[in-house]
């Protein structure tokens, strides 16, 4: 009979179990579930701030980077409009130096064409006054003897020869 006590159920100590089950899992829920479920509670919380927080700085970098992004488009306009004038200013520049140089250029061919109208009307004033020159002593010549027809014209001749050679070497 011994082995039946062993398998025979005492609802006493069931009961007790039970009891003790039950005072247990209100001790361990009023001093250990509570607990357990308030940090649990304080960690959930405070992870749902930091994703706040988290959200709340990418939208602010989103905003910073479409700012900055503002920024250097604008900046490259900017950038864009200085080059524009910058090319403007050296094209204006430009124009203005060639006209310049344009401007002293006919200035000094003027000047040039101004000497040489100089020099061949002093060439032409000497040409006449060696011209009168010989005239006179072709005629100082001419009245002191007389001519043949003959004379006269190799006289003319050799006149215009020398005329024609010092043209030639004023030249």
């Amino acid at each position: 009979m011994q082995s039946l006590e062993v398998i025979s159920v005492n609802l006493w100590q069931i009961l007790i179990s039970l009891v003790n089950l039950l005072i247990l899992f209100l001790i361990i829920k009023k001093f250990l579930f509570g607990p357990v479920k308030k940090m649990l509670a304080k960690r959930q919380a405070e992870l749902d701030e930091r994703y706040q927080a988290a959200d709340a700085a990418k939208a602010r970098a989103e905003q910073d980077e479409m700012y900055w992004n503002e920024k250097k488009i604008g900046a490259d306009a900017e950038a864009d409009a200085i080059l524009q004038r910058a090319t403007e200013n050296a094209k204006l520049r430009s124009d203005k130096i060639l006209e310049d140089a344009k401007a002293s250029a006919d200035g000094i061919v003027r000047q040039a064409e101004t000497e040489a109208e100089l020099e061949r009307r002093k060439a032409e004033e000497g040409m006449k006054r060696e011209i009168v020159d010989v005239s006179a002593a072709l005629t100082e010549k001419l009245l002191a003897r007389e001519f043949k027809l003959e004379d006269h014209r190799s006289l003319i001749d050799s006149v215009i020869e020398t005329i024609g050679e010092n043209h030639h070497a004023n030249k």
